[in-house]
């Protein structure tokens, strides 16, 4: 059950403005307490749901129908597309025919690809027939996205979840996935004597026995938590029903007085944090002389349905925070967020803000986004009707399952983690490319039903933490209340929190703000320990008085940095730490890290 009820005023208002953030959303006993309707129509949408992934089939019908539309009564783009496929064709005729006179190659082609595009860069691309077949499909690529964009009077959402969807169908039919119009594929078949094809086709069954098995399918993963990835040795501390609250056991004679709470997102585990030993962030601080904390989020349940961002916030960072204040008897300690969970740390600490808690040393938001007016491609699955679909599935069920988390970041980056892998597995008949940071990626978690309705509704579709409506406690809290200082992570790649979205924190708050923006994604840029390749970073501070400086100039005149940025953060804290002393004593001993609760399947 929920700790932390909202007040019936705070709901009366919340109800007259916009809808409360749950009141969208029937409580647990809403089939018999609803009119019978309401409950058909929530079973109707969840029955729906196990066939649409959870896509809701009005929010792609209001989209399109906004698109050819609004492309019905405009002519002008009409005559534009016809006049553009009449071109294509004539270029690829002429390619074709270029192409035949030269023997079968011919260079420059009529079109490149896209620099992310590495689908056709092998050679066996340029050969005929394959250069036509290629050729055609990024021409017709080119065009799709140009129908799909730029017609008078559709709104931007609708236009981007067209041309997203568009580029799916694309990626999907596109050759390089079919043996037939593969060269790479036909080639490896041949010099393998139909080897390549028969893993394949091995890898295939395996996959199908394996999803077909579920929970009973044998563990045949290379990574194992605990065994080789977050090893770092540390002891449970304290452990409530929503986490369990991890202190790392000091390596260095002396460490700063203090201690480093980091607050991971509950979309996935926290162990990114503490992948294997050279990649580990908690090692490398630890090393350096921190004593550092970690929360690992308990793996929901139907009966936890009821949980609220609320639940989390208290739950979860404060309950942390008394914790760390209890064993160590450190007046202060620095905390970091990483990507919701650095969400989640801006309401605490705005709310400890408000309250007179002076207790936060520091905030480091770590890919953490406050304002979510430009969250990225996640926005392509988040409107009204998105959601109320959504909700209507975990209703039904009391959580948001994991294969329906994973399976929109799949969709994000579908080329990359859907295409290129049937392609490298069942049609070249190679091996997983297992690492950490994979294993990682696969081990999801479940989403509270109240709790991610709460988050998509309050923070997403209404951005109330940035226009200052949002509440804790019941009452309002304001981002501009914070004046502990601020560093916060954005990388360039990412697709989930954008590193323009993560920058305006600057705008949001009044406090000095230390910015990072390191190369990489999302996991990626975050996880860069030192001695990686390839690593560079860009970094300034801008003080809580100084002018405001956009992003585009920020990124063209602040200098470049080669390396991991993980130094230069570290060196911050330590800036902002007291004094050296000796280690603190390890709190109560629960159990041995990483816990109990990370294993929770």
């Amino acid at each position: 059950m929920s700790k932390t009820q909202p007040s019936e005023a705070a709901h009366d208002v919340e109800h007259e403005r916009l809808g409360s953030a749950w009141q969208g959303v029937p409580a647990p006993d809403y089939p018999e307490s609803a009119p019978e309707g309401a409950t058909l129509d929530l079973l109707l949408n969840a029955w729906l749901g196990k066939f649409t992934g959870g896509i809701s089939p009005a929010a792609l019908g209001n989209a399109y129908a906004d698109w050819l539309s609004h492309l019905a009564l405009a002519p002008s783009k009409q005559q534009t597309l016809l006049q553009e496929a009449w071109k294509k064709i004539g270029r690829w005729q002429q390619y074709a025919l270029q192409s035949a006179m030269a023997g079968g190659a011919f260079e420059p082609s009529c079109i490149a690809p896209l620099p992310q595009d590495r689908r056709f860069d092998d050679p066996a691309w340029r050969r005929w027939p394959y250069n036509l077949v290629y050729q055609g499909f990024l021409l017709q690529q080119q065009w799709w996205h140009r129908a799909t964009t730029g017609v008078r009077g559709v709104t931007p959402h609708h236009e981007d979840v067209v041309t997203f969807t568009v580029r799916q169908w694309l990626d999907m039919l596109a050759p390089s996935n079919f043996m037939l119009t593969n060269p790479v594929v036909q080639q490896a078949a041949l010099e393998s004597g139909g080897a390549s094809l028969a893993r394949g086709a091995q890898h295939l069954a395996e996959d199908w026995q394996r999803a077909a098995m579920g929970p009973y399918a044998p563990d045949t993963r290379r990574y194992k938590v605990g065994g080789n990835v977050a090893v770092t040795p540390g002891k449970v501390v304290y452990r409530n029903d929503l986490i369990e609250l991890i202190q790392y056991a000091p390596t260095t004679a002396t460490v700063h007085a203090t201690p480093l709470l980091f607050v991971p997102a509950w979309i996935m585990k926290f162990y990114i944090l503490d992948l294997s030993p050279h990649n580990s962030l908690v090692r490398y601080l630890v090393g350096q002389g921190h004593t550092v904390f970690m929360i690992s989020w308990k793996n929901p349940t139907q009966e936890d349905r009821e949980l609220s961002l609320e639940d989390y916030r208290q739950l979860g960072v404060m309950d942390a925070l008394d914790a760390i204040v209890r064993i160590t008897g450190a007046p202060h300690v620095h905390a970091a967020g990483y990507c919701l969970g650095g969400t989640l740390l801006a309401i605490a600490a705005t709310t400890m803000a408000r309250d007179g808690d002076a207790r936060l040393a520091s905030l480091t938001m770590l890919a953490s986004q406050v304002d979510f007016k430009e969250p990225g491609e996640l926005s392509l699955f988040i409107d009204e009707s998105q959601v109320s679909f959504l909700e209507a599935a975990m209703w039904k069920q009391g959580y948001l399952d994991t294969k329906q988390m994973a399976g929109a970041f799949q969709l994000l980056r579908s080329n990359d983690l859907v295409w290129s892998r049937q392609l490298r597995h069942y049609l070249l008949g190679q091996d997983e490319q297992d690492s950490d940071l994979m294993a990682w990626n696969a081990d999801a978690t479940r989403m509270p039903c109240r709790m991610h309705s709460e988050y998509l509704r309050r923070l997403f579709l209404h951005n109330d933490l940035a226009e200052g409506r949002y509440r804790t406690a019941g009452r309002h809290i304001a981002l501009p209340d914070i004046d502990a200082p601020i560093f916060a992570v954005g990388t360039l790649t990412d697709h989930v929190a954008p590193w323009r979205s993560v920058y305006k924190l600057q705008l949001l708050t009044d406090t000095d703000v230390t910015f990072l923006l390191t190369s990489g994604g999302h996991n990626a840029g975050v996880v860069s320990p030192p001695g990686q390749p390839r690593r560079s970073y860009q970094l300034a501070t801008h003080g809580h008085d100084a002018p405001y400086i956009d992003a585009d100039s920020w990124q063209r005149d602040v200098p470049h940095h080669d390396g991991s940025w993980w130094p230069a953060w570290q060196a911050w804290l330590a800036q902002r730490s007291d004094a050296q002393v000796a280690p603190p004593a390890m709190g109560p001993g629960l159990g041995d890290a990483p816990g109990r609760y990370v294993l929770q399947t």
